[in-house]
């Protein structure tokens, strides 16, 4: 296997052993339970991503396809039975194979590091690293284990017991301990949606979304039925509010402890949403001729650990590893796709990593997060790479990292090449 380059200069450099990305979609992120995707089921956003992965690379023959590593974090049965029949029901052969993932937030990163290690390894030549959720159907327990070990619920150690902590709380302890104000948060997240608000309008995100055709009930606020039962297509994201206001969200009341600072306006949202990312080894993309289509590579990646109850850190850890790892700074980094499960945590991060020039400048999140975008849990890590990979071509930036936090303490981070 190939060990990781060294410098900026190797980083950039193009060898026949890269993994290269030759398409990186998604679907619209939408909001659950009142979202234009909240009666698309996981599996179905899933194939509308995997039939536009074939579609978009008309010249691959889909036998060609080794693999498909998909991130979920709360489908039944880890949503491997779900994710394989929706491979199949789009013109995959039996012959490529799939396998689900589950690391919390980051899943579909974790899914890219999958594809990219069996690619290294020779064990395949080509595979799509994808990602799904549906939050309006699988979020009933708020990610929390309902049948679990009594043992670990009353355990002697206290960080056990803080890995089923509510996220919301550990956002609340992050700002505490790290000094993170209600102000800056709500400051942070209306940024958030203006940044969004501002690529949507430009059509930045139009590249990287698929359409979603697929069926929507209206419902009032109790949950009853208003008309018919409709098709409609869904094409853009729902979660963005281009009218929020510092004034506006300063009204919210605290969502997860009565004198905390964490709100559902400056809290990543629940959403649902898919996405896929294509890789291949490039001396394969070379023999299938295929060099034309090539859009970036990935790197490297890495993970690092925390305390699970400020598991928002994360990111602040797992980025300084893996800049080390490669033997590069955050100068060299063109565009951060940093995840914005709270404010508090985004913050923190920003301000440990050095960035906040970045943040002024819009070199992180320049086109919004997931404030504004929203966290559809196992498809994030997807999401992010296609925002990230798109949004460096349109800068023209080379070096892009994509990072998260991650529940029951960790971050993790990966690195990727625009060409």
């Amino acid at each position: 296997m190939a060990s990781l380059p060294k410098g900026l200069s190797a980083i950039l450099a193009k060898a026949p052993s890269d993994t290269v990305i030759l398409s990186s979609l998604r679907t619209p992120i939408c909001r659950s339970y009142r979202g234009q995707l909240k009666d698309a089921y996981p599996e179905e956003l899933l194939s509308v991503v995997l039939r536009a992965t074939l579609d978009a690379n008309p010249n691959l023959p889909p036998d060609q396809i080794n693999d498909v590593a998909v991130g979920v974090v709360l489908s039944e049965l880890g949503g491997s039975k779900a994710a394989r029949m929706a491979m199949n029901h789009v013109g995959f052969p039996n012959t490529t194979s799939l396998c689900t993932v589950n690391r919390a937030c980051s899943s579909s990163l974790q899914g890219m590091v999958t594809i990219a290690g069996e690619i290294r390894s020779e064990m395949i030549n080509v595979g799509i690293a994808a990602g799904m959720e549906s939050m309006t159907r699988n979020y009933g327990s708020r990610a929390i284990p309902m049948d679990l070990w009594p043992e670990l619920k009353e355990s002697s150690v206290q960080d056990a017991r803080d890995c089923i902590m509510a996220m919301g709380l550990t956002s609340e302890n992050v700002a505490e301990r790290y000094d993170v104000g209600r102000k800056e948060q709500d400051e942070f997240a209306v940024e958030s949606h203006r940044r969004a608000a501002k690529a949507q309008s430009e059509g930045h995100f139009e590249q990287e979304i698929v359409p979603v055709n697929t069926r929507f009930q209206e419902v009032d606020k109790q949950g009853n039925k208003i008309g018919e039962e409709q098709r409609i297509t869904v094409t853009t994201d729902d979660g963005i509010r281009a009218n929020a206001t510092v004034e506006g969200l300063a009204k919210l009341k605290a969502a997860f402890k009565a004198d905390g600072a964490s709100t559902a306006g400056n809290s990543s949202q629940v959403s649902d949403g898919a996405a896929a990312t294509l890789l291949m080894r490039r001396s394969t993309a070379t023999a299938l001729g295929l060099t034309s289509s090539i859009i970036g590579k990935f790197v490297a990646a890495t993970t690092a650990g925390c305390k699970p109850d400020e598991m928002g850190i994360g990111p602040a850890l797992a980025i300084p590893k893996l800049l080390s790892q490669l033997e590069i700074s955050t100068q060299d980094v063109d565009r951060w796709e940093l995840n914005e499960a709270f404010a508090s945590q985004a913050i923190y991060c920003v301000r440990e990593l050095g960035l906040e020039k970045d943040w002024e400048r819009g070199k992180v999140n320049p086109d919004g997060g997931a404030i504004a975008l929203g966290h559809p849990l196992g498809a994030t890590g997807a999401r992010m790479t296609s925002t990230l990979i798109h949004g460096l071509k349109r800068s023209e930036g080379q070096v892009g990292v994509v990072s998260m936090c991650v529940g029951t303490g960790m971050g993790m981070a990966g690195l990727f090449v625009r060409e």
